[in-house]
């Protein structure tokens, strides 16, 4: 498996934007996760706002390094995501790893409406970038830079259309107990439907010394030794942990250590 195909499967759990991740996580004061929170049972889908996250990246258990990710507002309706990992330890091309994802995209009511991406994905051996513009005057997205040849062919895009950092921001939107969120997912050169399962009822999630409420959401449809688990918690902008379970990585827990809202 190349770099960008483990990456395309580690996004939902990672993500980019690694540059000037130090500055960044200084910038971020600890926030201690309020046990009290209660997921939101009934009403409106959570509105978009800025923030700023840190998390711990572990491994079968053990510390394997530490990612970020932000919303960043722009101005009017233009915002910006940026998702970030770095690799401190354990399996060797996982320590060496340094990812920058970002994604511009406009807010049209409900959607999300991507305009442009770029993702950098550095290793040991190699480095690596892909920039995607998602024309929506033709109604085609098209990639260029270090990507196969059958993936630099337009796809056409269809209203509702997002990335996969996108759809990340949509899981914290969307869920509400019991639902079936349904996205069509356009990234790196190929479209595709993508479904997640929410649970009925919220669990107490333990993340450290933190205690707190929060509704599990399962990606379905995948293959047997491929499972992908996010849990969101009312107040909290950000998934508040991600778990990747793949057979050529194994287990992959993102835990949330700090968040920011940004006004």
């Amino acid at each position: 498996m190349n770099c960008f195909s483990r990456l395309a499967a580690l996004t939902f759990v990672f993500g980019a934007l690694w540059a000037g991740h130090a500055r960044a996580q200084d910038a971020v004061p600890q926030v201690v996760l309020d046990p009290e929170k209660k997921i939101l049972i009934e009403g409106q889908p959570h509105p978009l706002q800025g923030f700023q996250s840190t998390y711990q990246v572990f491994r079968k258990g053990d510390l394997a390094g530490t990612a970020m990710m932000q919303v960043v507002h722009l101005g009017s309706n233009r915002w910006r995501v940026d998702l970030g990992i770095r690799g401190t330890k354990g399996l060797a091309g996982f320590a060496a790893l340094n990812s920058q994802q970002s994604t511009v995209f406009d807010q049209v009511g409900a959607l999300y409406v991507p305009v442009s991406q770029s993702t950098v994905l550095k290793t040991l051996l190699s480095s690596d970038k892909i920039v995607g513009v998602y024309n929506w005057n033709t109604h085609t997205a098209s990639w260029t830079g270090d990507i196969k040849k059958s993936r630099r062919l337009p796809v056409s895009l269809q209203s509702g259309d997002m990335n996969l950092l996108l759809v990340n921001l949509a899981v914290v939107r969307d869920a509400q107990p019991g639902l079936s969120l349904d996205y069509r997912l356009v990234d790196r050169g190929r479209a595709k439907p993508i479904h997640f399962v929410v649970a009925p009822e919220q669990e107490a999630l333990q993340l450290g010394e933190d205690s707190f409420q929060a509704l599990a959401v399962r990606r379905t449809g995948v293959s047997a030794d491929e499972s992908l688990t996010v849990w969101v918690s009312e107040g909290v902008p950000t998934p508040v942990r991600m778990v990747l379970v793949q057979d050529d990585v194994g287990e992959l827990d993102l835990q949330l250590s700090s968040y920011k809202v940004i006004q």
